[in-house]
């Protein structure tokens, strides 16, 4: 048995059981890597790939086993580069997140300038997705860290800490009759059409659960998964929009009215998560502190010693989570 058999079988499942998609990936050829998966099914004497006729399509129950400890083994080697990198040249190597498009458009941009600042050796790399799609990199070691909102804490291989809270804002077109309510209420917003994000972005949850709650079916009228879009259809007079309040910028969007509706909605928490039993470089400290400063290398090493989400929680539970605005 090869570890590069091993990390063959890893990138073919990765890849939705792809081969020619994981001989891309691997910068070699597609015989190469089914010889090679042939060769370790023999020498194990169990099939790991369900085929159909030249086709994979699927695990079998040995394969799905397989693959988790080949995912451990690789993660273990992984780690030991990491830590001779460390060592032999501590401010030089790569750094891939995955995130969503209002972290990348609109959290991160500043945070990456001063890191790539203080560390131009690092080669960052940045994936959008959906935050399922974001959590199954991270957990599948395609990236470093995930960072988003909803459905992050269905990643049970992750080590997911709380970055910031925050809430919504109504962007409203000047001049709209919403403006004259002093305190607006779920119903005053639900009388007229809404753009707002699509179904699984960014807090989109906690918004349905508020209108579900005061027993309110709002009109969405057009969703999107990138604030821009909304912001284009409320100028257009499509409807009124709610977006993340660090959407709006006061500047940019000046022809908009932003009008604070926190007391409506629960906030939303925003995390970055990564493998646990990932080895982190001294470089993925300082990004994860740059961050979320609260995020101190201290209190990172005491989340890495956690088993189980639940003492991750109770970990937490006593740290101030900063607002963000």
């Amino acid at each position: 048995m090869k570890l590069q058999q091993l990390r063959y079988v890893w990138e073919v499942a990765r890849n939705g059981m792809n081969v020619s998609a994981a001989a891309q990936s691997l910068f070699t050829s597609q015989p190469g890597i089914s010889k090679q998966i042939l060769q370790l099914e023999e020498e194990l004497g169990v099939q790991i790939f369900v085929r159909n006729g030249k086709h994979l399509s699927g695990l079998t129950p040995a394969g799905q086993r397989i693959l988790e400890e080949a995912g451990a083994v690789l993660l273990r080697m992984d780690n030991i580069r990491a830590i001779a990198r460390e060592f032999t040249d501590e401010k030089s190597g790569s750094l891939s997140i995955a995130t969503t498009h209002t972290q990348s458009r609109y959290v991160l941009p500043a945070i990456i300038s001063r890191f790539v600042s203080q560390y131009p050796s690092v080669s960052l790399h940045m994936h959008q997705g959906t935050p399922l799609q974001i959590a199954e990199m991270a957990a599948r070691g395609a990236a470093d860290f995930a960072i988003a909102t909803e459905s992050m804490e269905l990643a049970g291989d992750l080590i997911m800490m709380p970055c910031y809270r925050w809430n919504r804002v109504l962007l409203l077109p000047q001049g709209h009759a919403l403006l004259a309510v002093e305190r607006l209420t779920h119903a005053d917003i639900a009388r007229f059409p809404i753009v707002t994000y699509v179904s699984g972005f960014t807090g989109r949850a906690k918004l349905d659960d508020a209108f579900r709650a005061h027993d309110l079916v709002p009109h969405i009228v057009v969703t999107a998964a990138d604030a821009d879009v909304i912001k284009t259809y409320v100028r257009l007079g499509v409807g009124i929009g709610i977006v993340a309040s660090m959407a709006w910028d006061a500047t940019k969007d000046a022809d908009l009215v932003a009008v604070d509706i926190s007391h409506l909605f629960d906030f939303s928490t925003t995390r970055i998560g990564f493998r646990r039993g990932a080895v982190l470089r001294g470089y993925m400290l300082d990004f994860i502190e740059m961050f979320a400063p609260h995020l101190h290398p201290a209190l990172i090493r005491a989340a890495i010693a956690t088993r189980s989400q639940h003492e991750l929680d109770v970990l937490f539970a006593a740290v101030p989570i900063p607002i963000l605005r």
